[in-house]
C-alpha cells in the first residue's frame, strides 16, 4: 500500500515552529517511503478563521520549502458529508441530543462528592443520556437548533463495536479505550460537526494511509478508531511525534501567541536554520 501522508492546518493564525516540525515531519514520511504528501485546511473553526490565513499558511510552507503533491478539499466544503455520517450514527441509535450549557455542566460536576476525569479533564456526567424520550421529544420541539449539540453515548457505541485495536509507528500495537473520554460532542452547537468527527472521515476519504500528528493528540486517536468502526471506515496507521517545546517545556500554540514563522522570517532566519533547528 502506498504511503499517503497529510498535513492539516487550521486557517485560524500564522504558522509557528510546532507546525514547521508537523509539515516537515509528514513530507519527510511520504518521501522517504516514495509516497504522497497533501495538504488540508481544517475550518470548521469559522468563527476564527480569516481568509488570508490560508493564503499565509501556503507561502510560509513555500517559504520552508515544503512541497505539497495536491491540496484537498477544506472541511467547510465537506459539510454534507459530515451530516451523512450523523445520520449513520443516528441509524445506530448511539447519539442523542445534549441541551446543556457549559455552565450548567459546571455546576453538576461541582455537586458532584467525585467528578470522573479523562485526557481532556472533567467527563460529561451523562445528564441529558439520561432524559426519558418524552422529555427528549419535548426539548427538541422547543429548542433552536443552536441551543442543541450532539454526543456519541460511548457506553453504547464501545458495547457495539467491540474490542479495537491500532498500530502507531512509535508504541506498536494500542488497545482502544474510547470509553476514557465519556460521551464526546460529535456535533456542536455552531456547525454540524466535531474535529473528531470531521477528522476521522476525511482521513478515511481522502486515502490518508499514515496519520503524523503530535503527541498532544495521542488520546484522540482512541475515539478516532471508534468512530472508523462505527462507520466501517478503512483504519490508517499512526506516527505520533514528539511536541516543540518553548524555553519552560510549554507546547507551542497560537494563544499563547508562539513566534510565527513570519516573525522569525522577518527577523532574518532562514529556511535552513529553521529546517536544522528542528531536524531536518
Amino acid at each position: 500500500m502506498s504511503v499517503v501522508t497529510r498535513f492539516a492546518p487550521s486557517p485560524t493564525g500564522h504558522l509557528h515552529l510546532g507546525h514547521a516540525y508537523a509539515a516537515l515531519f509528514a513530507e519527510k514520511c511520504a518521501r522517504q517511503a516514495n509516497g504522497r504528501f497533501l495538504l488540508r485546511m481544517e475550518d470548521i473553526d469559522s468563527s476564527r478563521v480569516r481568509d488570508e490565513y490560508y493564503t499565509a499558511i501556503r507561502e510560509d510552507l513555500q517559504w520552508l520549502g515544503v512541497r505539497w503533491d495536491d491540496e484537498l478539499p477544506t472541511q467547510l466544503t465537506r459539510l454534507d458529508r459530515y451530516k451523512e455520517a450523523i445520520e449513520s450514527l443516528r441509524s445506530l441509535s448511539v447519539l442523542y441530543p445534549c441541551f446543556c450549557t457549559r455552565k450548567q455542566i459546571a455546576n453538576e460536576l461541582a455537586n458532584l462528592p467525585s467528578a470522573p476525569h479523562g485526557p481532556d479533564g472533567a467527563i460529561y456526567p451523562g445528564t441529558c443520556r439520561n432524559l426519558t424520550t418524552s422529555e427528549r421529544a419535548k426539548k427538541l420541539n422547543t429548542a433552536s437548533e443552536d441551543e442543541v449539540s450532539w454526543r456519541l453515548d460511548m457506553k453504547r457505541a464501545s458495547d457495539l463495536a467491540g474490542e479495537l485495536h491500532w498500530q502507531d509507528a512509535e508504541r506498536d500495537d494500542q488497545i482502544a479505550r474510547p470509553e476514557q473520554f465519556g460521551d464526546i460532542i460529535l456535533v456542536r452547537k455552531d456547525i454540524a460537526t466535531s474535529y473528531h468527527l470531521s477528522v476521522t472521515i476525511d482521513d478515511a476519504d481522502q486515502g490518508i494511509t499514515l496519520v503524523t500528528r503530535g503527541d498532544d493528540l495521542f488520546a484522540s486517536t482512541h475515539i478516532h478508531r471508534l468512530l472508523q468502526a462505527l462507520l466501517k471506515l478503512p483504519v490508517p496507521t499512526w506516527h505520533h511525534h514528539r511536541l516543540v517545546t518553548d524555553d519552560h517545556g510549554q507546547r507551542l500554540a497560537k494563544r499563547d501567541k508562539a513566534r510565527s514563522l513570519r516573525e522569525l522570517r522577518d527577523q532574518g532566519i532562514t529556511p535552513q536554520e529553521i529546517r536544522a533547528q528542528l531536524g531536518f
